[in-house]
């Protein structure tokens, strides 16, 4: 839809080195790649993105912030930030928008420090272990949580 705010797909530190930092867990994929297909599902969808990595945390809360005005709603994969940062978590609350988090791996099958996330507190929902169909399957979930927003119902 023409006039709907886009979906923020936030990427946290170091995606920026997907296909080259460690294949064996996050794949051969780029985030190029990734945000090239996120782009094209999403017009499928009807809806715009907004697609962003960031190794700063700061600059990934005041993104969030901004989000509250500017976006219909969040996809974010926070990285290594998931596990550390209650500032993020305060941020998306903050937003007052529909979260969907993500994560390429199955953070469950790996460390044990991986397995809190701070962000699931203030997600909708939590996709994780498809690899870069989890970005996908996260724009099919924020297609549905913002459609009632599209047509004025309250979500």
């Amino acid at each position: 839809m023409p006039d709907t705010k886009p979906i923020l797909v936030l990427n946290g530190p170091n995606l920026n080195l997907l296909g080259t930092r460690e294949p064996e867990i996050y794949g051969r994929d780029t985030l190029g790649d990734i945000q090239a297909r996120c782009a094209a599902h999403a017009k499928t969808l009807g809806l715009k993105i907004d697609f962003r990595q960031s190794n700063h945390e700061g600059e990934l809360v005041d993104w969030i912030q901004g989000a509250r005005k500017s976006a219909s709603g969040i996809v974010i994969n926070a990285a290594g930030l998931t596990h550390t940062s209650v500032t993020l978590l305060d941020a998306l609350t903050a937003a007052e928008l529909p979260v969907v988090e993500v994560h390429l791996s199955n953070i469950y099958r790996r460390e044990s420090f991986r397995h809190h996330s701070y962000i699931s507190a203030a997600a909708t929902g939590v996709i994780c272990g498809f690899g870069p169909r989890g970005y996908l399957l996260a724009l099919e979930a924020m297609a549905d949580l913002v459609k009632p927003a599209r047509k004025g119902a309250r979500r």
